[in-house]
């Protein structure tokens, strides 16, 4: 047996981490009304027992229109909260720490599941009307957001707290706040989604101000003693959008307000946005904004093996890796993985008789 770093602890604030195994937030379209359900008790709790030293649930919405389908998991009433304690519970239990993703879809609200092909559901059809920063949508197919006013920029910042205030009821130790792939937060970052000319856009700085006062507020509440982690897309992989240089500067200033690591992702604020997927392809922006913003960061995107992701820790290119289509594949990866690198994590009690 011999050291891994994938598999030694991570300590951010007072909350240690078991490994750098970080289940990232995958949406599940399967909550009627916001509700979690034994699906999502199977779903996440199978992963904390496959050995993740973090489990996060998928983009939870603050606010029935920041949904992106009907059947997005919710955090804007208490009964919501109350469905998701003993899963948070259950994670705890098995030794991961148990995080949520707060997310408000924006411009990409009110859509079908993938499965159902994703398309519009109009509000004749019971959708929404999605918002945004400005009235640029974000396909020809979707419809021209509302634009939000001065009155709904601070309703959405109030939103935020509120359900980071009913995941902390749920017994959750980590939040992310979701400023990535193209959701509202998103959108209000990227010049070619935000056009405004007022506080809230125009210059890097007011393109900043929403993301950074959701920031700020949820830190503001959240318990000092534990983390609050921030996804971003690092680029949106367009020329004259949000790139590396504008996410480094947002990475520090998100440190200077108390957050304490940033996900690193990409793309997702426009439709024929061209990126060159493959693995750890995305591991790049994790390790520029680690070094020049000097905080900690978790690399996402086709991290598949045991030596990628171990090699990205060695390498000082991340802190921990979000492990997605790879976790969905197997939610035993980590067990399998730690034998791979030659060292050792406890098992479940229950499974010890399969153990390699």
């Amino acid at each position: 047996m011999h050291a891994s770093k994938l598999f030694s602890p991570l300590r951010l604030r007072d909350l240690t981490f078991p490994n750098r195994v970080f289940v990232s937030p995958m949406c599940q379209y399967s909550s009627p009304e916001g509700m979690a359900s034994d699906w999502h008790l199977v779903h996440l709790g199978s992963r904390a027992v496959g050995g993740a030293g973090l489990v996060m649930s998928e983009a939870t919405a603050v606010s029935p229109e920041g949904r992106i389908s009907p059947a997005d998991l919710g955090l804007w009433n208490d009964a919501q909260a109350e469905a998701l304690a003993p899963i948070a519970a259950f994670i705890r239990a098995q030794g991961a720490a148990p995080a949520i993703q707060l997310a408000h879809a924006g411009r990409k609200a009110s859509t079908t599941p993938p499965w159902e092909g994703g398309g519009t559901i109009g509000t004749d059809k019971g959708g929404w009307t999605p918002m945004g920063p400005s009235p640029v949508r974000f396909s020809p197919s979707h419809p021209i957001p509302a634009v939000l006013d001065e009155e709904g920029v601070e309703t959405v910042i109030q939103q935020f707290v509120e359900a980071a205030r009913r995941a902390l009821s749920a017994g959750f130790e980590v939040v992310e706040i979701h400023a990535a792939h193209g959701y509202l937060l998103h959108s209000f970052l990227s010049p070619l989604s935000n056009q405004r000319q007022d506080r809230w856009g125009g210059s890097l700085e007011n393109r900043m101000r929403l993301p950074l006062q959701v920031a700020h507020a949820v830190r503001e509440i959240w318990p000092k003693e534990w983390p609050v982690f921030v996804r971003i897309s690092a680029t949106d992989w367009v020329d004259g959008g949000w790139d590396l240089p504008q996410s480094i500067l947002f990475a520090e200033r998100l440190k200077a307000l108390g957050i304490d690591l940033i996900d690193c992702s990409s793309g997702g604020l426009t439709p024929d946005a061209k990126i060159p997927a493959a693995p750890g392809f995305q591991v790049p922006f994790a390790e520029a904004v680690r070094e020049r913003s000097e905080i900690p960061t978790a690399a996402v995107g086709l991290i598949t093996t045991p030596a990628q992701a171990e090699q990205t820790l060695v390498a000082e290119q991340a802190d921990a890796v979000f492990l997605g289509r790879e976790l969905l594949r197997n939610p035993y990866w980590p067990l399998h993985a730690a034998h791979a690198l030659g060292t050792e994590i406890e098992w479940p009690h229950q499974y010890e008789r399969a153990k390699i």
